[in-house]
Order: C-alpha cells, then sequence, then structure tokens
C-alpha cells in the first residue's frame, strides 16, 4: 500500500514537472482573471497599471489600448502604451507611440524622455541627447531627464557634459540615482558599457554634490568591478575633502590604517 502511494506521489511529480510550462501558462492566466473581479470599476488605464505593477506588459498594452478608444487624444495613454512595448523589447513599436503622444501634446516632456530612452539603447546617442534637451527645455526641473542627459553624455565620452547633468540632477533630487524604475510615465535609463568606469564617474558626481556616503558606495563598487584602485582614489582631486573621513581612508589608505593598528610595524 505504502509502495502504491510512493509510486503515485512519484507519477504525479513527473507529470507536474512535465507540465511546468502549460502550469505557468494556466496560473498567468488565472493571474490575469483575478485582477478583473476586483477591479471590475477601475478605469482601463488603471487596470493597465496594476498589469504593468505585476510585470504583466502584453496585458498592460492591451488594456490602455481599451483605455485609447475612450481617449484617444490622451498622450499620457499613449506613452503609457510606448512604455508596455518597451518593456516587452517591442522598441520599435514604444519609438512610435512616444512619437505619437508628443505630436499629440507638446507639452508632454515625458514622452520626448522616453524617446530619448530608445535612442540610447539602440545606441543612438546623438538623438538620445537631442530628445532630452528637447525635453528639457519644457521641463527643466526634471532629475530624471537630466540624469538620463548624462549618462548619454556618458556614453559619448562627453565626461566633462555628463558631469554637469548628474550634478544639476542631484541638486534637484538627490535620490535620483537610487530610484526604481518606474512603470508610471518616465522611463530613467541606466545601462553603460563599461561598469567600472561608470561607478567612478559616479561617485565623483555624487563627491561634488558632497554626498560623502554615496560617493564612498560608487567607489567600492568600481573597485569591486577592478576599476582603478587605492592610489588612483587617494590622488584623485574629486575626494580631496574626503580624506579625513575614516570610510574612505580604509579604502584609499589601507597600508596607512594597518600601519597604524599595528604598533610594532615599523
Amino acid at each position: 500500500m505504502l509502495d502504491r502511494v510512493r509510486s503515485g506521489a512519484l507519477a504525479l511529480g513527473v507529470v507536474l514537472l512535465a507540465a511546468s510550462g502549460q502550469a505557468q501558462l494556466i496560473d498567468r492566466t488565472k493571474e490575469r482573471d483575478e485582477i478583473n473581479p476586483a477591479a471590475r470599476e477601475l478605469s482601463p488605464e488603471r487596470r493597465g497599471d496594476i498589469y504593468m505593477a505585476r510585470k504583466m506588459y502584453r496585458e498592460a498594452g492591451d488594456t490602455y489600448k481599451e483605455a485609447l478608444r475612450l481617449e484617444p487624444d490622451s498622450a499620457k495613454l499613449i506613452n503609457k502604451l510606448g512604455i508596455s512595448y518597451h518593456q516587452l523589447l517591442m522598441l520599435g513599436n514604444a519609438r512610435r507611440q512616444y512619437e505619437r503622444a508628443w505630436r499629440v501634446d507638446k507639452s508632454y516632456s515625458q514622452a520626448l524622455n522616453n524617446l530619448g530612452t530608445v535612442h540610447h539603447a539602440q545606441g543612438n546617442y546623438g538623438k538620445a541627447i537631442r530628445a532630452y534637451r528637447r525635453a528639457l527645455k519644457v521641463s527643466p526641473y526634471s532629475a530624471s531627464i537630466h540624469s538620463n542627459l548624462g549618462t548619454s553624455y556618458f556614453a559619448r565620452r562627453k565626461f566633462k557634459l555628463a558631469s554637469q547633468s548628474y550634478l544639476k540632477a542631484l541638486d534637484l533630487d538627490p535620490n535620483v540615482f537610487d530610484t526604481k524604475g518606474t512603470f508610471g510615465t518616465m522611463l530613467q535609463e541606466r545601462s553603460v558599457g563599461n561598469t567600472g568606469k561608470y561607478y567612478y564617474f559616479m561617485a565623483k558626481a555624487y563627491a561634488g554634490a558632497q554626498i560623502w556616503d554615496r560617493s564612498i558606495l560608487y567607489i567600492r563598487k568600481a573597485l569591486e568591478e577592478g576599476f582603478g584602485g587605492p592610489r588612483k582614489v587617494a590622488s584623485d582631486p574629486a575626494f580631496k575633502e574626503m580624506h579625513e573621513i575614516p570610510e574612505f581612508q580604509r579604502i584609499a589608505f589601507p597600508e596607512t590604517i594597518a600601519s597604524a593598528g599595528n604598533p610594532s610595524t615599523p
């Protein structure tokens, strides 16, 4: 009897494992259907936002299309449809929706910003920069757009301009680089080629804004990626004001710290 139970359980496990792809599809359908009863009174846009939050991008796109049938000239809805395509890596479709949103409303800077992120993702950094600069003419105090502009300048190796953009972004919002990606209306570009160099560059930007703890965090990240070393950090003028901070000293002057902790060292 016990052997039959064990055999049955084993067989059931094999069946479930073999059908895992189908189970995932069923679960996803169930998850989609679970939204509708609870959200029956919500607008299509709000339901689309819920799908986006659950990373159900295709369903979100379909729901935003439903919303657009009610509000065909809503730049915000068109932009959100673009973001759903963007998350599905359908960049051509995303670009067309961002351009469409901008044509509908020339004051909607989010669409231009998001268009810039498409250009950046495709390696068209010059076009990305132009899109961000146009967006900043409409929304000059957007920290996210300034940070995106800095990232595209960095990709073009225009480091002075990148630094200026990052400092402006930090001045507007000290937490701009800690903000997680949003599925609202504004995308923030984080992709860079040389991660270690980017982290070091970010450390200098935070140092310039006198946000010491974040600067130290990014110094550590850069070193973990193999970029630079204690001597480079110690001699960099960007970090001069940080020399008296104990945590910075442990990074930049490890031999001095070790000697101080060992009185017997000659």
